[in-house]
Formats: C-alpha cells, sequence, structure tokens
C-alpha cells in the first residue's frame, strides 16, 4: 500500500522526471498537479509534468506547505524538488523517500542538452549561471549518496523488476540507463 507521499529528489539532469512520470503511473498515484502551466517537452520528451518546488520555483520546498500544489488530496503524492535532501530530517517519517543519483558531469551535460536556462518549467533561473548549476548538482549529488549510506539504502538500476519489488505492480520502464541508479526509503 501506498503512502500519502512520497519525496523525491534526484539533481538536474539525473533523468528524475522521467522516473517521475514513470513511478506517477502506479494504482492510486494522484496527479492532479498536472496543469500544461507545469509542463515542459523537449526533443521527443515529455520533460516535466506536475509541480516541481525549490527556489525559485512555482512552490518552494517547505515540507508543510506542499499540498497546495494538488486539486485534489485522494491518493499518493509524488512531491518533487532539487532539494528535499536539503530538508530530509523535516520530512514526515511516515513517509517514503525516492533518491535517484546519476554521475555530475553526466547530469550537467543532460540538463544542458535538455534546455538549461531556456527551460521553460520549471524555473531554473537561480542558478544563475553553468558554474553554479555545477556546483550545486556536486553538493546535492553527495549530500544524496551520504543520505543513503546512512540509511543503508539498496541503490538499484531503475527498471520493471525494481517496481516490481518495490511496489508490487507491473510497469513498462521505458528505457533503463546503465549510469542512473534509484532507491526506496521506507
Amino acid at each position: 500500500m501506498l503512502p500519502n507521499r512520497i519525496w523525491f529528489t534526484g539533481v538536474p539532469g539525473s533523468r528524475w522526471s522521467g522516473i517521475a512520470q514513470t513511478l506517477e503511473q502506479l494504482p492510486g498515484m494522484n496527479t492532479s498537479d498536472r496543469t500544461p502551466k507545469r509542463e515542459y517537452t523537449h526533443h521527443q520528451f515529455n520533460g516535466h509534468k506536475g509541480a516541481y518546488f525549490g527556489k525559485g520555483m512555482e512552490f518552494s520546498a517547505d515540507p508543510s506547505r506542499v499540498d497546495q500544489a494538488w486539486t485534489t488530496q485522494d491518493g499518493c503524492k509524488l512531491i518533487k524538488s532539487h532539494e528535499w535532501i536539503d530538508h530530509v530530517d523535516q520530512l514526515p517519517k511516515e513517509d517514503w523517500k525516492i533518491l535517484v543519483y546519476r554521475p555530475d558531469q553526466s547530469s550537467f551535460a543532460w540538463w544542458h542538452e535538455a534546455g538549461g536556462f531556456q527551460i521553460g518549467y520549471p524555473n531554473y533561473s537561480t542558478y544563475k549561471n553553468s558554474a553554479n548549476m555545477l556546483a550545486e548538482i556536486i553538493r546535492t549529488n553527495q549530500l544524496i549518496l551520504e543520505y543513503g549510506c546512512q540509511r543503508n539504502a539498496k541503490w538499484e538500476y531503475f527498471t520493471g523488476a525494481w517496481i516490481q519489488e518495490n511496489f508490487n505492480t507491473t510497469l513498462e520502464v521505458p528505457q533503463t540507463f546503465s549510469d542512473i541508479l534509484v532507491t526506496l526509503i521506507k
């Protein structure tokens, strides 16, 4: 059974949004945060869907105020922010957390390929320039790995088998990447 919330984090360019969209297909997920304004498409990908939380974004990364993004409160909300790792001690213990890890340079390169500062949603202007973005990717990835280590996380590839093992549901994963790892912390 799914919790009311899953706090979902990864660095810009980690391809975490594609993972999020796959997870939001799970039975019982609440996607009422999706609007045309909260969507960004690049290449053949529907890159971003739904609310994103963080500095300079539509909603701040304030764990106590996340419900405002959804039009209904039924079902499990996948709450996306690059910044949850900075607030991990404030997140409710009964909620689940999913961490996505992709190496720094691969994430940085993909973020630029996906549009970089031209990404229409969410807003990345608070990072100001590429040097700041890379520094933030490095810092955040380090915190993600440290938290995973503290919690004895089991890092695995994002596959249909991972979904089956963790959610007892069969879902097709469009593509598995050899440089992306995920972990679920309950």
